[in-house]
């Protein structure tokens, strides 16, 4: 298999070889500069690289003096990408990239405006996977698949290797085809000071009063003890108020993803499978094959069951007793930096996205010898939760591009989507951003190499567990829609306004009448939603699966793991 992989390899770099040998030679010395100062380390020799490049000038070449415009939302990975990237493709091809960065709703209120009104706003949007299940049930975005054996075949990259992309998984619609191809991918995970928790004293201490071993907490049991621990026993460090929780309360539309990401399936709401949840997903809705027909437990969804109600109400729980008074009060943007500047013990649901963030000298989180103080683990999960079910959220921002985009505007945006995930240059994009996308960079030696400095990162990503982090899935037929509903809900019960259950009564109506109008609109065709009638949610509930009946005690007996221990369990 290897020696026919290697044959494979040289007869595509040879194909592309002999199709670029009339390329200007002006644009291969810009590559051959940027693969020399630039694109280093990559998976690919440096003559691949060049190969790889001289089919891009060559495939560019209709479309050179072109200016395109594209946009995604602002993260290191993405701003690496405007800033250096756009630069190389416009030298090397000729084709003028403005790279655009604005926020993720921002970039979703684009997106939904060019579905609705047809008129070319951006000629490719990198958004989500999260809108998979809107994306092939409009259909108003290109099926990458057909594209690429059709009309982009001539502008698709021999060595693109679309298997070697760790979250094609995520942007597959139902009828198997692949709908956006992944740029960058990061995880919502437990994060940790493993300094504090390896501390003798502190061990000691915390099995003295809750006669278990401190660790890596198996699930919200142990989460909960662990931040009474830091918040209420230990309280200080070297002179500092330290707390055992963070997170965000305020009412924006944040506090929804903060949600929608998959908090509920972490609780244990929803059904087993991977990626997501059938025939109920981690929002709580629930399919008939392709067709959805209900969010609330009247019409065998979850949103509003027991396992969601728990969920949100030891969000709330967690948030008042255990992290900085002024997290209520913040937005996920304010609270992303909280735990580099030193005084938070652990926190449940924390991006990889702010790794490159999270490993600067001179924080109080970082040793003096650049070693990390902190870890990353597999979140822990609530008590509903089931083997077979997915733990946590995975983010994948992928190249979409839009049927109303003109063909030769489309064609030109997908060369350059292709540049920035190619094998020339995924690699140092990977080591900038952290936010791998390709199985080749995971496993390459200079991850290997920098798997200390990074806290588990590199550990997390080549381990198995990494299956059970995926985006929103197929379950959802209009995202913009639905999830505009999440943070205005779930801001009620933050604040008081309403009780957990409310708010989760109210989310889940709220969702069936959208899910009732789409129906009557019939725009989706036959993966349209089609509401169950409603019956008496005791009949939903006494039923195998989600929804799943309340739990006697959703407090089962606490569990953690040695770091250390579950670490080795990866790599053997």
């Amino acid at each position: 298999m290897r020696l026919l992989s290697t044959i494979k390899q040289a007869a595509s770099v040879l194909a592309i070889a002999v199709i670029a040998a009339g390329s200007a030679q002006a644009d291969m010395d810009a590559a051959r500069k940027w693969i020399g100062e630039e694109f280093q380390p990559s998976t690919l020799s440096q003559g691949e690289q060049q190969a790889e490049m001289a089919w891009f000038i060559k495939a560019a070449a209709p479309f050179k003096g072109m200016e395109i415009n594209v946009v995604s939302e602002t993260i290191a990975t993405h701003e690496y990408e405007s800033k250096k990237l756009a630069k190389a493709f416009f030298e090397i091809t000729g084709v003028k990239v403005n790279h655009d960065l604005i926020g993720e709703g921002d970039v979703i209120e684009k997106l939904q405006t060019q579905i609705q009104t047809g008129r070319n706003i951006y000629d490719a949007y990198v958004n989500d996977s999260d809108l998979i299940g809107t994306h092939y049930r409009y259909k108003q975005v290109v099926a990458l698949s057909d594209w690429m054996a059709g009309e982009g075949k001539d502008v698709t990259l021999p060595t693109l290797d679309v298997d070697d992309f760790i979250g094609r998984t995520f942007t597959t619609a139902p009828d198997g085809k692949l709908y956006q191809l992944p740029d960058q991918q990061f995880a919502n995970l437990y994060w940790f000071r493993y300094d504090w928790f390896t501390d003798p004293n502190l061990k000691a201490r915390f099995k003295e009063k809750y006669g278990y071993e401190l660790g890596v907490p198996v699930n919200w049991s142990a989460y909960e003890d662990i931040a009474n621990f830091f918040t209420n026993d230990v309280r200080e460090i070297d002179g500092v108020r330290v707390y055992g929780h963070m997170d965000y309360g305020k009412k924006d539309p944040s506090l929804g993803w903060r949600f929608t990401d998959a908090w509920l399936s972490m609780a244990g709401a929803g059904d087993g499978g991977i990626p997501n949840g059938l025939p109920v997903d981690e929002w709580g809705i629930r399919v008939d094959g392709c067709r959805p027909v209900g969010s609330s437990v009247s019409r065998g969804g979850a949103t509003n069951g027991p396992a969601a109600v728990y969920a949100v109400q030891k969000y709330i729980d967690w948030l008042k007793a255990y992290a900085p008074p002024q997290a209520a009060g913040m937005v996920f943007s304010e609270a992303g930096p909280v735990p580099a500047q030193g005084t938070i013990a652990q926190q449940m649901f924390w991006y990889t996205a702010f790794t490159a963030d999270m490993v600067k000298s001179g924080l109080p989180v970082v040793a003096k010898d650049g070693a990390p103080k902190w870890r990353m683990a597999p979140s822990p999960h609530g008590a509903y939760w089931q083997d077979g079910q997915k733990l946590g959220y995975q983010d994948a921002g992928s190249w979409t591009l839009m049927k109303s985009t003109p063909v030769d505007r489309r064609k030109a945006a997908w060369l350059y989507a292709q540049f920035v995930v190619s094998k020339t240059v995924s690699l140092k994009k990977s080591h900038v951003g952290l936010t791998f996308i390709r199985e080749s960079d995971i496993r390459d030696r200079s991850f290997t190499e920098r798997m200390t400095e990074l806290g588990g990162l590199v550990e997390f990503y080549r381990s198995p567990a990494r299956l059970q982090w995926s985006p929103t899935g197929t379950n959802v037929p209009d995202y913009p829609k639905l999830a505009q509903l999440w943070w205005q809900n779930i801001g009620d019960a933050s604040s008081g306004a309403k009780t957990a259950q409310q708010a989760m009564d109210a989310l889940a109506d709220a969702q069936d009448k959208i899910l009732s109008r789409l129906e009557r609109a019939g725009v989706h065709g036959e993966c349209g939603p089609k509401l169950n009638k409603k019956t008496n949610p005791a009949d939903w509930l006494a039923k195998d699966g989600a929804p799943k009946a309340k739990l006697a005690n959703e407090r089962p007996a606490p569990e953690t793991i040695d770091y250390d221990t579950l670490v080795e369990s990866w790599r053997q």
